[in-house]
């Protein structure tokens, strides 16, 4: 309820935005593999802000059969089952949901065994 909050608000969210941007840009830069998690609302307002298409984030993944086979409104993002996740096998896993990220890395536990490395960007960019 102050102005103060508010002011600092866009810079807090550009720094968000260009943290992510700049990882995934290394990431594609380094030759790495990346997919995402959860095709929620919040994380497509994250990757639309952020400007991410498909040439830095080849698919998210859901478990609600409903959005399977389609795509995340404004980037064109392909929506996949989550079975993608094993047979692909990413560097990194983007968590978009970052809300429920330690119940989203627990259900991925397999993927942790093989090397994949989980990635939260609100409130801040965390590799884990």
């Amino acid at each position: 309820e102050t102005i103060a909050y508010y002011s600092a608000f866009q810079p807090k969210a550009d720094g968000v935005k260009n943290a992510f941007l700049r990882f995934l840009l290394d990431l594609k830069a380094d030759g790495k593999s990346v997919a995402a998690y959860g095709a929620a609302a919040k994380g497509n307002t994250l990757l639309n802000y952020a400007g991410v298409k498909p040439d830095l984030l080849p698919f998210v993944c859901d478990a609600a059969p409903s959005k399977q086979g389609k795509l995340m409104p404004g980037s064109h993002i392909p929506i996949l089952p989550p079975e993608a996740l094993n047979s692909a096998a990413p560097d990194y896993v983007v968590i978009l949901p970052w809300n429920i990220a330690a119940e989203v890395r627990a259900q991925l536990a397999p993927l942790a065994a093989q090397g994949t490395r989980f990635v939260t960007a609100v409130p801040d960019l965390v590799v884990s």
